[in-house]
């Protein structure tokens, strides 16, 4: 029921009017709905119509199979095998095998779908920017990102398949990510350091983040993302045909010409079960981080909040990475006074397992958005708050309405203030709004229909070193 006009009321009778006592309240908005911009084996909705350039909110990867398929079938697997026979009975005294993949496709949409939902990720969005029979276009994936621009719940952006891009064709893309960041102010973009997947030379941590920070050089806005390094070994199988798989086999050390695996299930069936284990153990996908931190982020915003830092977490379904980092290697990668570019690390612990160990955005050397947390709690409280006043749009720029916005927000703070996500042991020491004439308005505000409100906000910030001080005490008796 509506509030009634008292003063309009001009024929007699009993009028009813209902009240409000209750404050509006802010709706929070969420925090992790990553969408995911590349190739799929197919774009299409349960009617026929095309998903390409379409952004597509789905929950779990039996949805992506349904719309956007699965994964590209591999070329230029090899299995060599080696059997040893005995010289009198001739028969097989040992066997074995060592598989091999020379190229895995650039094309890795459905592994990395997959890696975001077993690291805990949720509702996300699929950019379909063409087939994954394609090339890698950066002009294409440059469209499903201007086609994100319009839609308003996504809140991180990655490119899984970024790395096979040339750099400055990659990182230039990461700049348009980061231009739409800036100016919608409600999402963050995952960088994934560049180089080759997989990395077949020894890998030079120190130089592959000195020519990141040389071939990405973009210098503003940093604090809307966050660079992870190095790439991940997965636990997954490649999607194969077995007639595209060579074998070689070697008997007695003599070799034999290559057959396709599918000739050999019925009549060398032991062969045939060995190939298919050494291909299933031994080659799997290696994949960019962003999708496991993707779904990390929306694993540590659901459990712990946005403020958390998403750090000092295993990532799953991996089982190494491709590059082994040295605490004086994190060193370097963690602060660089020149660039301030930091890139976090994904490290292996002795008996801890693969950890996420780095919380810094792009924006390493600044004060106010060093740390991811710090970024995405503001940009959370911006957004909610942004929708909340929506309501008060042409509503009367007087002191009621000051009182009821002030009310709705500090209320809002209150709440994030109790759950931890902001710094003080009072709520008065956490946050302030204010709003009001002669305080955050001019006469000169209200006579062109400005109403301003101040928000700040004391977050909390990751204890990213910890220090331990140790001295003697001399023996008192």
């Amino acid at each position: 029921m509506s509030q009634i006009n008292e003063t309009a009321i001009r024929t007699p009778g009993v009028f009813t009017t209902e009240i409000p006592t209750l404050p509006p309240s802010v709706a929070q908005v969420s925090t992790a709905v990553p969408a995911f911009i590349g190739y799929t084996q197919i774009a299409i909705n349960e009617i026929g119509d095309s998903l390409t350039n379409v952004p597509t909110k789905i929950f779990s990867l039996k949805e992506y199979e349904q719309y956007f398929g699965f994964a590209e079938n591999e070329q230029g697997i090899t299995v060599a095998v080696s059997i040893t026979t005995d010289p009198v009975s001739g028969a097989v005294t040992s066997m074995s095998g060592q598989a091999a993949i020379a190229s895995p496709s650039v094309h890795n949409m459905y592994y990395s779908l997959r890696h975001y939902f077993e690291n805990g990720g949720g509702p996300c969005y699929i950019i379909s920017v063409g087939p994954t029979t394609d090339p890698l276009d950066a002009n294409e994936l440059q469209d499903g990102l201007t086609a994100l621009e319009a839609w308003d719940e996504p809140t991180l952006i990655l490119f899984p398949e970024g790395q096979g891009l040339a750099e400055n064709a990659y990182y230039g893309l990461i700049g348009q990510a980061l231009d739409q960041c800036a100016l919608l102010q409600d999402r963050f973009t995952f960088v994934d350091v560049h180089h080759s997947m997989p990395v077949n030379a020894a890998p030079n941590t120190t130089q592959t983040i000195s020519n990141f920070r040389t071939q990405f050089a973009r210098t503003t806005d940093l604090n809307y993302a966050a660079a992870y390094y190095p790439n991940l070994r997965t636990t997954f199988n490649f999607s194969f045909l077995n007639a595209d798989v060579d074998v070689t086999i070697t008997t007695d050390g003599v070799p034999a010409a290559a057959v396709a695996l599918d000739t050999l299930q019925a009549n060398q069936t032991a062969v045939f079960n060995l190939c298919l284990d050494r291909i299933r153990t031994q080659i799997s996908p290696t994949l960019p981080p962003s999708p496991a931190m993707a779904g990390i982020y929306a694993k540590v915003d659901g459990s712990r909040g946005v403020w958390k830092a998403p750090a000092n977490v295993s990532v799953n379904s991996i089982f190494d990475t491709t590059d082994f980092i040295t605490d004086a290697e994190q060193g370097d990668m963690n602060i660089d006074p020149g660039s301030g570019k930091s890139v976090n690390a994904i490290r292996s612990f002795h008996g801890k397992g693969i950890l996420v160990w780095g919380a810094r955005t792009l924006d390493g050397n600044s004060n106010e958005w060093r740390y991811v947390s710090v970024r995405r709690l503001f940009i959370m409280v911006e957004e909610s708050a942004k929708k909340a006043t929506f309501q008060f749009v042409f509503e009367p720029n007087d002191a009621n309405t000051w009182v009821k916005v002030r009310a709705m927000l500090e209320n809002y703070l209150t709440l994030l203030w109790r759950q931890g996500a902001l710094a003080g042991a009072k709520p008065e020491h956490a946050f302030f709004v204010k709003c009001g004439l002669g305080q955050t308005m001019t006469a000169q505000d209200i006579l062109e229909g400005r109403l301003i409100v101040e928000i700040g906000m004391a977050a909390v910030r990751p204890a990213e070193f910890i220090i331990i001080r140790f001295m003697h005490k001399l023996q008192e008796s």
